[in-house]
């Protein structure tokens, strides 16, 4: 509405103008709330009564896979910053262990697995107080030392019987995810070790102790310079989904649900994309 512009006033004025007003009042004074439409609150007000944030504090512990490891920790230092008063402890290792621990009541807070198949483990145990949601997919690749003394080339020199290999043990989902890929290839592999977690296999290579192995792509990139990637195309029929859930037992869980929340935020799936990650 358009204000009049202001003007002087005489005092005649004002008394002969006083019948007006009081009636204009009174008409005023009649009307219903019901007659005049709500207004909607402005932006500025709207932030001003807005919920504050949930101050987070304690201890928060999640357990992930070990293909996480330097993502997860990068999060959650930045989650600590943000939360100062908040302790975020880890537990990284083959995604089958964590959810044979967590089932058995382990105390953890939030589950990240590499694959659907191990996340359904806590899901049937009815340790997961959310659905899970799917937040990353990897792949494999081939890890090999920085000189390739064994000159591997793809796939299918995992069944050279001259070559020391390593795999994950197939229960863990790294070991799933290179089984699907040999069955799919024709191939029979013969590996000297069947390791625990990727970060195993991973690490077998990089004190020379194996010619190859079949890791994540993250792995490779997080062990840049210690070791050599080598991609083949049959990993692509073997990506891994990663869930992550909030676990009924959480005894911090507003802390587990923000970091749920971080994970899947923008700035969680940068930082995913950046360890080599793909998006879900």
């Amino acid at each position: 509405m358009t204000h009049p512009r202001s003007r002087h006033v005489t005092p005649f004025a004002l008394r002969a103008a006083a019948p007006v007003v009081l009636t204009v009042l009174a008409l005023a004074a009649c009307s219903t709330s019901a007659d005049v439409p709500p207004t909607a609150p402005s932006a500025r007000q709207t932030t001003a009564t807005a919920t504050p944030a949930a101050h987070l504090s304690g201890t928060l512990t999640v357990f992930a896979a070990a293909s996480l490891t330097e993502t997860f920790t990068q999060l959650g230092d930045r989650f600590m910053a943000a939360h100062p008063g908040l302790t975020v402890t880890f537990n990284f290792g083959g995604s089958s262990a964590l959810a044979a621990q967590i089932v058995s009541g382990a105390p953890a807070d939030v589950f990240a697995a590499a694959s659907p198949a191990t996340m359904r483990t806590v899901v049937d145990a009815g340790d997961d107080a959310n659905e899970p949601e799917v937040f990353a997919r990897n792949t494999l690749e081939i890890a090999v030392p920085p000189d390739n003394p064994a000159h591997i080339t793809g796939l299918s020199d995992f069944t050279r019987p001259e070559l020391t290999i390593a795999l994950c043990a197939p229960e863990v989902p790294c070991g799933a995810a290179a089984q699907q890929v040999f069955t799919a290839a024709g191939l029979v592999p013969a590996p000297d070790t069947l390791e625990p977690d990727v970060k195993s296999a991973l690490s077998k290579v990089e004190l020379g102790e194996v010619d190859g192995a079949l890791v994540y792509k993250t792995d490779v990139i997080a062990a840049a310079g210690r070791v050599r990637g080598i991609e083949f195309p049959e990993a692509s029929g073997a990506v891994n989904d990663y869930p992550i859930t909030v676990l009924t037992k959480a005894t911090n869980s507003a802390a587990a649900a923000a970091f749920v929340e971080l994970v899947r935020s923008p700035d969680g799936q940068q930082a995913l994309a950046a360890a080599g990650f793909a998006s879900h």
